[in-house]
């Protein structure tokens, strides 16, 4: 049995019998009925997924995976390729948005490097990165599939092993990405698991104009129809048009499933690895907490099929796990509710009308 079977057999669903307890808590607050909402709705999934009426989220990761694109030389981007190295270094130094946002929630910021068009040994024999490399960058999907089936089921057991690596480090994981290009095969990802057109899921990435945005979705479309991805078959769809960093999300998020750990799902390219993940293994849905609604107009779609509301919409398109990183603040605030506010019986607080 392979590394990756051996990780689905263990992801179980949620805990009704906790989740049921949690939810007769929360009707017992004092104050009117579900009157915090969806902090509430998330408060029982946290109960749910950690199994108790007293979950912590103390020590926080963005795990942002990195890895560059051949497509990106099919001109679908602004920037080049050099630009994803050069982020990296970025991150790990402090400066990027993923850093000032984490920070803000006391959130650690992971960067591994599965597959970067660049030099980054000297980051990760100072433990500065985790390097779990695949390849320098995938092949152009126009011309062929992006990566062999092997490297495909290798990227996603990348994933899985650095969260079970981290996992006795951190209560939580948020999924970030940084690779130049990598709108294109998240579009192409999301237009055949959630069986709509490419233009439908297709956005403007780094801001590319009319005529920019029209030849990515040829791209795509070409990509789709030359490789035949296998809706029914999530790893072909990965390798035929996918990216190994969004193999990696997919991987860290059925790893920390087995793990019995929650994975908040940041912005468009996160999602595409959800999708995967999902097809991969229904139940890892269960551990999925939608960070934030991304403006690139396929992340509507995919959210839609993961069945998830994101828990913040402020025109985002940055990535890098920024989404995630802020969302670690409403999760806490959600526990928090769960386990300080007073039931009416603990506040000796009467529960008729005029009390409130």
């Amino acid at each position: 049995m392979s590394f990756l079977d051996q990780t689905i057999q263990k992801i179980r669903p949620q805990d009704s019998g906790i989740r049921l307890l949690a939810k007769n808590r929360l009707d017992q607050l004092t104050m009117p009925h579900w009157a915090l909402g969806r902090l509430m709705d998330l408060a029982m999934d946290l109960a749910g997924i950690y199994r108790t009426l007293k979950p912590r989220i103390d020590l926080r990761a963005i795990v942002t995976m990195a890895a560059d694109h051949g497509v990106a030389l099919a001109g679908v981007s602004k920037y080049p390729r050099e630009v994803t190295c050069q982020m990296v270094r970025n991150i790990v130094n402090g400066g990027a948005g993923v850093n000032a946002l984490s920070r803000v929630s006391n959130t650690h910021v992971v960067v591994v490097d599965v597959g970067v068009a660049g030099d980054l040994s000297d980051l990760a024999r100072e433990k500065k990165i985790i390097s779990r490399r695949i390849g320098s960058g995938t092949n152009n999907m126009l011309e062929g599939p992006a990566m062999t089936r092997e490297q495909a089921v290798e990227s996603i057991e990348a994933g899985i092993e650095v969260v079970l690596d981290l996992g006795e480090r951190f209560d939580i994981f948020g999924t970030g990405e940084m690779g130049i290009g990598n709108t294109t095969p998240s579009s192409a990802i999301t237009s055949v698991l959630v069986g709509i057109p490419v233009r439908e899921v297709t956005g403007r990435g780094t801001g590319i104009d009319d005529g920019q945005f029209n030849h990515k979705v040829s791209v795509i479309e070409k990509a789709l129809e030359s490789n035949k991805p296998d809706v029914s078959d999530p790893i072909d769809v990965l390798s035929k048009v996918g990216g190994f960093e969004i193999g990696a999300i997919a991987g860290l998020i059925l790893g920390a499933a087995s793990i019995g750990k929650p994975v908040v799902v940041d912005g468009f390219i996160s999602s595409a690895g959800a999708l995967l993940a999902q097809a991969i293994c229904p139940s890892s849905a269960d551990y999925m907490i939608a960070a934030h609604k991304s403006v690139e107009q396929g992340h509507q779609a995919a959210l839609g099929k993961l069945g998830k509301r994101p828990l913040l919409d402020l025109e985002m398109r940055l990535g890098e796990g920024t989404g995630a990183a802020l969302a670690m603040s409403l999760i806490e605030a959600s526990i928090r509710i769960l386990t300080e506010v007073a039931t009416f019986d603990e506040a000796a607080v009467s529960k008729n009308d005029e009390a409130h």
